[in-house]
């Protein structure tokens, strides 16, 4: 009875939660209105006998100015079993158009197959080590440049064939594909929970078919990891680069990042890079450790069938994914190939970069306190489709790729130098008196020495802003239960436009300093959607975890903070609807 309760009002919940301007066209009967308003009755009445959750352990219940509500991702409704999923009938799949240049049309989509099959775990699989890519001999590099050879000597036409396989990329993210039973809604893998265990399945199914190829060379061939997070792995590896005629050369990459340049995950366009190994590792420990101390701040917000794309990433997709991206991908002609999405996995180093996006959730995982994988079902039952070394068409879900080594694979040990990069306290981190609530002050005189802010604003500038606090002085086991979260929400701008902005707080320098200075808080980078889309702006949600920033800046008895954005690209293309503090179980 209660499914049928369940799909019989999930019309009306849709109808609410999208605030249409009419109800849904369905054909109800009485019994069944009878049924919808009794359902509402007792939940008014009696309530349900336990609290409901949209985010299950994880999607946390949020504290606002001392009342707490539950925090729902996009605006959705208590969940009612709505994991997501592309349309399982692959001639749904629709070209892409590009925004820019020649406006032919790119077709992304793959082969066609109606016959798909359910994913099963290798038995008994011989643990393969994912090497890291700056550590592999001359026979590892031989035998990985004749498997990306012979895959690209496929059949155009065949899954497998390397181009195929950087199509997925471009089908999973650029609108070629719809959620399944919401033929208006795009499905879409970044900026929100799906984005780690997407490109988990992506790099396990491209590695697999590597090793099918090269069974005669390497029978336990794994593709390897770009150690770029460790100051010996922040050059692009030798192998990409040297050779034009190498399969894994690509061109398309910025020419004034090949060695001897260090990767710079503080990357702006047009300014030259000035990077240093430390600074690299503290931008590190702030994106793992101590901006993602919950599941939802390190795998971004909920997103389940029926909901709008881009909730908002977590806090590795939001800086050193994008960074990466954009460092590595072509300074001119629209940042191709890994500098925007429809391209990226063209670049072979693409999959070295996300095996790496991966290794980080597995060292997340062992961090300990509340940093463990998601359990809502919909997060779990949410579903891809790829294909396998035999040209099979594959449905898998989420749940069954959280374990690595039940994949069969594992990573190489090497010491991981951010754990211990922590941004030192450069200077005192005390504002004026006007925000210590010790003396009396609170953060209504804050307004009269600081210009207010009011939003939605165009950030063509830097910008400050007091943001109240609903609670001060916590204590330690306060802390642990709850972590405080600064939500910078309706970040709206063009699709194919490339932006970032940096987040400080309690900073009141009029040059802000980057990632090395104690009062930054985070970053948000977007890479560029070259295609067109009936909308033509995208609009998502940045969420940085601050309690351990604050314990640094020794600002947790403030009754405010002083927030300073300011853009680095896409200046005065983005506007930004508000921002405010919250509360994460």
């Amino acid at each position: 009875m209660a499914k049928n309760c369940s799909s019989t009002l999930y019309p009306y919940f849709y109808w609410i939660r999208n605030n249409k301007s009419k109800a849904p066209e369905a054909a109800f009967s009485l019994s069944q209105y009878f049924t919808f308003l009794l359902f509402f009755l007792l939940l008014l009445f009696i309530g349900p006998s336990k609290p409901i959750k949209d985010y299950d352990d994880d999607e946390p219940k949020i504290l606002i100015y001392g009342t707490t509500t539950s925090h729902p991702s996009n605006g959705s409704l208590p969940s009612l079993s709505r994991p997501i999923s592309i349309d399982p009938n692959l001639t749904n799949c629709v070209p892409i158009k590009p925004s820019f240049g020649n406006p032919t049309i790119i077709n992304c989509c793959p082969p066609v197959s109606h016959n798909i099959i359910d994913f099963e775990f290798p038995v008994n699989p011989k643990i393969k080590v994912r090497p890291a890519a700056h550590l592999v001999n001359v026979t590892y590099i031989q035998n990985y440049k004749e498997a990306v050879r012979r895959m690209k000597a496929l059949p155009p036409d065949d899954p497998r064939n390397f181009y195929q396989q950087a199509n997925i990329h471009c089908t999973y993210c650029d609108g070629a594909y719809q959620q399944a039973g919401f033929p208006n809604l795009d499905f879409q893998i970044h900026e929100s929970w799906l984005f780690f265990p997407f490109h988990r399945w992506y790099i396990y199914f491209y590695e697999r078919i590597l090793a099918s190829l090269i069974v005669d060379l390497d029978p336990n061939f794994a593709i390897p990891f770009w150690n770029w997070d460790s100051p010996d792995g922040m050059q692009i590896p030798a192998y990409y680069h040297i050779d034009p005629k190498s399969p894994l050369y690509d061109s398309l990459r910025n020419v004034n990042h090949l060695p001897p340049a260090l990767i710079n995950l503080d990357y702006e366009y047009g300014r030259k890079d000035q990077n240093k190994p430390e600074t690299n590792l503290q931008i590190v420990y702030r994106s793992v450790v101590s901006t993602a101390k919950t599941p939802s701040l390190f795998f971004g917000a909920a997103y389940r069938a029926g909901d709008k794309s881009f909730p908002g990433g977590g806090s590795v997709e939001m800086v050193l994914h994008g960074a990466v991206h954009q460092w590595t991908g072509e300074g001119k002609n629209y940042g191709e190939d890994m500098g925007t999405f429809y391209s990226a996995a063209r670049d072979p180093i693409f999959y070295s970069h996300h095996a790496n996006i991966d290794r980080l959730w597995t060292i997340w995982k062992t961090l300990g306190g509340k940093r463990k994988d998601i359990t809502d079902s919909d997060w779990l039952e949410s579903g891809f489709l790829f294909y396998d070394e035999n040209k099979n068409l594959v449905r898998v879900k989420v749940k069954d790729c959280l374990d690595t080594t039940k994949l069969g694979y594992v990573y190489q040990d090497v010491d991981v130098q951010w754990l211990n990069a922590k941004p030192t306290s450069q200077s005192s981190g005390r504002l004026p008196l006007v925000f210590d609530s010790s003396v009396g002050v609170g953060a209504e005189h804050a307004a009269g020495t600081f210009k207010e802010t009011k939003f939605p604003l165009v950030l063509d500038s830097s910008v400050r802003t007091i943001v109240t606090r609903p609670r001060k002085s916590r204590r330690n086991k306060e802390k642990e239960e709850d972590e405080e979260v600064l939500v910078i929400e309706g970040i709206e701008f063009e699709r194919d436009l490339a932006v970032k902005f940096d987040v400080y707080i309690n900073d009141e320098d009029d040059v802000q300093g980057g990632p090395t200075k104690t009062e930054f808080a985070g970053s948000f980078i977007q890479m560029p959607y070259k295609h067109k889309h009936k909308q033509s702006k995208m609009k998502t949600n940045l969420r940085l975890g601050i309690t351990e920033l604050l314990e640094d800046l020794d600002a947790e008895d403030y009754n405010a903070i002083l927030v300073t954005l300011v853009p680095k690209f896409g200046k005065g293309n983005v506007t930004i609807g508000g921002i405010k503090v919250e509360f994460y179980k």
